[in-house]
């Protein structure tokens, strides 16, 4: 899955906390949210405002990145109610991302089938790629 394409889809299913998001989506979006958090903090000093563009932006995407954050648990196999070790600080955080990281089972689980543009974790398993 590609950048656009990424953040497209976490925009598109805002509000799905059902589904699965693969390793791809998830980090891109992440990627995206922190490049223009940037991007609007340096707009901000430049113009002398004083956090209004970047919490607009923030508030703006709190759904989106809550959403993203339950699916991509759920990819890995977890229910989404850990995304609320975002509450504890720093050590919260890192066992997310660790969670976040970490590979998806192989086929469906509870949580849904395997997301759309996510790769097989073992290419052999593909039937129409036979093993040579």
């Amino acid at each position: 899955m590609d950048f656009m394409q990424a953040v497209k889809s976490v925009y598109s299913n805002y509000v799905n906390f059902q589904d699965r998001s693969g390793r791809g989506e998830y980090w891109w979006f992440i990627l995206f949210y922190f490049a223009a958090y940037v991007v609007l903090y340096m707009l901000e000093g430049m113009l002398g405002l004083t956090g209004i563009l970047t919490n607009i932006f923030a508030l703006g995407t709190l759904i989106p990145s809550i959403a993203v954050a339950v699916r991509r648990l759920h990819d890995t196999g977890h229910s989404g109610w850990w995304v609320l070790l975002n509450l504890i600080p720093l050590i919260g955080w890192i066992i997310l991302i660790i969670m976040s990281y970490a590979k998806p089972g192989e086929g469906p689980n509870k949580y849904g089938a395997v997301p759309i543009g996510a790769t097989l974790t073992n290419p052999s398993a593909d039937p129409e790629k036979p093993d040579l």
